[in-house]
């Protein structure tokens, strides 16, 4: 029913709400928890993997050296989550963020404000929001330019992130990337 692919390994979600994942293993990436059900979405990071559990639990297992798999004590009423590099973000049914592990460039850094997020994303340094009023938030390393948000972004109905580069879609079918766009532009155009 959903897939997710991190930097050796992919990870797929069945029907009957179990993980099957696989692909290099050096960190226990593949290594499903045991036990682990009822799970409505995965996300996979770059040595770790992350699962939603239909009772807003987050599940999290792989490479941990950078505390990218600890899920924060009390963290409930998840309703998406998303696996950067080294860090992962949950989405809260109340719209809010929260994130944690590598935070080398702020992209764990959630901004204060930050509220009726509707979606989120996360890059290998970066992380992105989709806020109910179709405005985009994005925060973290932006050595490349992908936290920067065109000024006139407005009508975003959905949002992805490569490792550098952010791309969204608006309501009108048009998409708008920013960021490390080698080649993209090109395609784009």
């Amino acid at each position: 029913m959903a897939i997710a692919a991190g930097d050796l390994h992919t990870v797929a979600l069945r029907t009957d709400g179990s993980v099957v994942a696989w692909g290099w293993d050096m960190w226990g990436q593949t290594d499903v928890p045991n036990g682990l059900k009822d799970v409505t979405a995965v996300a996979a990071g770059y040595f770790h993997t992350v699962a939603l559990r239909t009772d807003g639990s987050v599940a999290a297992w792989g490479r941990d050296i950078w505390s990218q798999t600890e899920v924060p004590n009390g963290l409930k009423d998840v309703t998406a989550i998303a696996a950067g590099a080294l860090h992962t973000v949950a989405l809260r049914t109340d719209g809010s963020v929260a994130a944690w592990g590598w935070n080398n460039s702020g992209q764990t850094d959630v901004p204060n404000d930050l509220k009726d997020v509707t979606a989120i994303a996360a890059g290998a340094e970066h992380t992105v929001a989709l806020r109910t009023d179709g405005s985009v938030v994005a925060w973290g390393d932006n050595d490349f330019g992908q936290t920067d948000v065109p000024n006139r972004l407005k009508d975003v109905t959905a949002i992805a992130v490569g490792a550098e580069h952010t791309v969204a879609l608006r309501t009108d079918g048009s998409v708008v990337a920013w960021g490390e766009l080698t080649g993209l532009n090109a395609i784009l155009n």
